[in-house]
C-alpha cells in the first residue's frame, strides 16, 4: 500500500535588480537600512521585530518583519527566524526591534533571545552579526558595538 504524504517544495527567486544593493559595514549603516522599515505610525505604540538577511559579502538579500508585540514586549520564535534565513540562503543575519518607550538599553529578555539566536545560528553555519535596539525617536544601541553579542 502506498502512503500519501504532502510534498514540501522550496523556491527562492531573488529580485535581481535589488540583490545586494545595500552593503552593511557598520551599525550606523545597518540602522540606516532598518529605520525606514519600522512602521512610523506605530513605533511609539508597539514593538516590531525585523530581521535583515545578508549574503557572504554582507549585502542585504532582504528583510522579514517577523513579529509584532505589545508596548513592552514581543515574542520571537527562533525557528521562524532561521527558517527564513535558510530559505533565503542567507550567510548572516541582523536582528532588530524597537522600544516604544525610547529606552535604548537592551533588556534581559533581549540579551537572552540574542544568545539563543546566536547559538542556533552557529549550529547551521549562519552568523549573527548584530542586534539593534531602536528607540522610537530614532536612536539605537548595537549589541555588537557594546560587546554584548
Amino acid at each position: 500500500m502506498n502512503a500519501i504524504i504532502n510534498e514540501i517544495q522550496v523556491t527562492y527567486i531573488p529580485n535581481q535588480q535589488m540583490l545586494g544593493i545595500q552593503k552593511i559595514t557598520n551599525s550606523q549603516g545597518c540602522f540606516n537600512v532598518l529605520w525606514p522599515l519600522f512602521s512610523q505610525d506605530t513605533i511609539h505604540l508597539r514593538e516590531e521585530f525585523i530581521i535583515l538577511y545578508l549574503n557572504r559579502s554582507n549585502r542585504v538579500l532582504g528583510y522579514f518583519k517577523a513579529f509584532v508585540g505589545g508596548n513592552s514586549s514581543v515574542i520571537c520564535d527562533v525557528k521562524i527566524i532561521l527558517a527564513v534565513a535558510l530559505k533565503g540562503m542567507a550567510s548572516s543575519i541582523i536582528l532588530s526591534h524597537n522600544h516604544p518607550s525610547g529606552n535604548l538599553s537592551p533588556s534581559e529578555q533581549d540579551l537572552r533571545l540574542t544568545k539563543r539566536v546566536k547559538s542556533a545560528c552557529k549550529e547551521i553555519d549562519i552568523e549573527l552579526l548584530d542586534h539593534l535596539v531602536i528607540g522610537s525617536n530614532g536612536g539605537y544601541t548595537s549589541l555588537a558595538d557594546e560587546g554584548l553579542l
